[in-house]
């Protein structure tokens, strides 16, 4: 289910070749991309490659922004694959609301401007919108900022904020440039995902395959998490009163904490 998708891995619309190697990654969602990964020229080769794919298998679908949305929209209508579209430079409620209604499918709106951020409590809101992502290489560019942790930080803390007040998944981190060497443990991209966790992100863009078994353990609990919640929660139920707090590893512990600690038990048990 896209609510709980953690890894979303874009494939270039007009590489055909690349389709069914991404459908087998292990991602949870594969985005078949005609924005940035596709040059102009190649744009309607995209969509009938797309059309076809789609016409068999499933997939998500990032859409143009401007021009080539119409025919991204004409392409896609109707075809039994499409799990959903991830609509860039998300701006304008009322235009991703029309864009769900023509195509009957859900939306992730991809926040990469100033001015989407500031709309992003009504496009949190718009009918058809299951989760906001943020496209922090873009947003960085429209602001003038670096593409740093620090520059972007108040904006990923907006989106969060923005997705829990709409009732709406924790929202999708941007990509990671940097692909990691085959076989490592250790990496950008494991390393921005917790990052993005610890600020309420509960999932991430992916530019390559090795990349998602990075995110995927950069968003897992780690075995001290897990080990700590473990704790909490036994400590939590052999107390008879049920009541005020308990003691655990020294350091007292109420009603959040435990709430805490269950959740990172089910998310492990999810996993």
């Amino acid at each position: 289910m896209s609510e709980r998708a953690t890894t979303w891995l874009f494939v270039p619309g007009d590489r055909p070749e690349r389709f069914a190697k991404a459908a087998g990654s292990g991602a949870d969602q594969m985005i078949l991309d005609l924005e940035d990964a596709v040059v102009a020229e190649a744009k309607q080769v995209a969509r009938d490659h797309l059309r076809d794919w789609l016409s068999d298998h499933a997939g998500w679908v990032r859409l143009n922004a401007g021009d080539g949305l119409e025919q991204d929209l004409a392409t896609l209508a109707g075809l039994p694959g499409l799990r959903g579209v991830v609509v860039p430079k998300a701006e304008s409620p009322e235009a991703l609301a029309a864009i769900g209604r023509r195509l009957g499918v859900p939306l992730v709106a991809l926040v990469e401007s100033a001015l989407g951020l500031e709309h992003a409590r009504e496009i949190a809101r718009t009918p058809g919108v299951v989760r906001l992502a943020f496209g922090s290489i873009d947003f960085a560019l429209d602001i003038g900022a670096r593409h740093t942790r620090e520059a972007l930080a108040s904006a990923r803390r907006e989106l969060v904020l923005v997705s829990r007040l709409a009732g709406l998944p924790a929202p999708i981190d941007g990509v990671t440039a940097e692909v990691p060497s085959e076989g490592s443990t250790q990496s950008q991209a494991r390393d921005d995902a917790d990052h993005a966790r610890e600020l309420g992100f509960g999932g991430k863009l992916c530019i390559h395959p090795r990349q998602i078994e990075q995110v995927r353990l950069g968003f897992a609990p780690s075995e001290a998490e897990l080990a700590w919640a473990r704790e909490v929660v036994a400590a939590a139920e052999a107390d008879a009163t049920q009541v005020g707090a308990v003691q655990v590893g020294g350091a007292m512990v109420d009603r959040p904490v435990v709430e805490r600690a269950r959740r990172l038990l089910a998310e492990a048990a999810d996993a």
